[in-house]
């Protein structure tokens, strides 16, 4: 792994961690070390059990300009093993930070294009500005979206995807909210970070250990059939009856006051 910082990691003392794609002179473009650093630190997060919490953002003023140039002229001279090593690298990078147990915010701070639209579709939560461009651009270079697409797919949906994905449609902000792709849009990056205060408050109000577990439940029931949902969700209903967090939960509730969790 490269010894410079291409992705910076800050938890606070309430436990929200703050993940930057640390290359505002290429654009925050995911390069092969920026994206090594991104798992690293993917993994630490996911076994820190004070994280709460979760912003993803780019320093500078765009969020992620996608594949980076100079890996792309490198793939076109590497060998199919390579490719697929590569693509496997990135896929499992992708898929770490979709399962990673904490709310994920994306403080989208700027424009993204191809895999940093991707980046955007893994978040639990997207606020970006209404200004900014977003954009699949694969098929104008003759590439597809091809790791990326489950979770963009899962994100805006079949429809929206092909819309998306066929033309390399140009969108702003307030495009990408009609499409899904922005929970929230603001006007100025004050207004961002005020959003993302907001989400964040309303999480630390949130038992971790169940916010946890409602992205495991989310996730298995967008992958399995109904019947298995039926017995799937029947076992996680009795299994959260017996942990310590919804016994913290009522006791708060009777007695009227903060559970332990509520750091607002």
């Amino acid at each position: 792994m490269s010894d410079e910082r291409l992705v910076s990691l800050d938890i606070d003392d309430r436990g929200i961690a703050r993940l930057v794609l640390n290359r505002p002179e290429a654009r925050n473009a995911l390069s092969n070390d920026l994206m090594q650093q991104l798992r690293h630190h993917t993994q630490t997060l996911a076994e820190d059990n004070e994280v709460r919490a979760v912003i993803l953002t780019g320093a500078g003023d765009v969020f992620c300009a996608g594949g980076d140039l100079k890996g792309m002229k490198q793939q076109a001279s590497n060998t199919r093993e390579g490719r697929l090593s590569d693509a496997s690298e990135f896929a499992a990078t992708l898929r770490e930070l979709d399962q990673l147990p904490k709310p994920l915010i994306g403080r989208i701070n700027g424009s993204a294009f191809g895999g940093g639209v991707g980046l955007m579709s893994l978040c639990d939560i997207t606020i970006g500005l209404a200004d900014a461009r977003f954009r699949l651009t694969e098929v104008t270079l003759g590439l597809i979206a091809a790791t990326i697409s489950p979770y963009v797919v899962a994100r805006i949906g079949v429809p929206h995807a092909r819309r998306m994905m066929l033309n390399a449609l140009p969108m702003d902000g307030r495009l990408a909210h009609q499409f899904g792709l922005l929970d929230v849009v603001v006007d100025s990056e004050k207004a961002l970070d005020e959003a993302v205060a907001r989400e964040v408050a309303h999480l630390l109000k949130c038992a971790p250990g169940a916010v946890g577990r409602s992205k495991v439940l989310i996730r298995y029931l967008s992958t399995h059939s109904a019947d298995e949902n039926f017995d799937y969700t029947v076992n996680a209903l009795a299994d959260a009856w017996e942990t310590d967090e919804i016994r913290e939960g009522i006791d708060a509730f009777l007695n009227k006051r903060k559970p332990k969790w509520d750091a607002t």
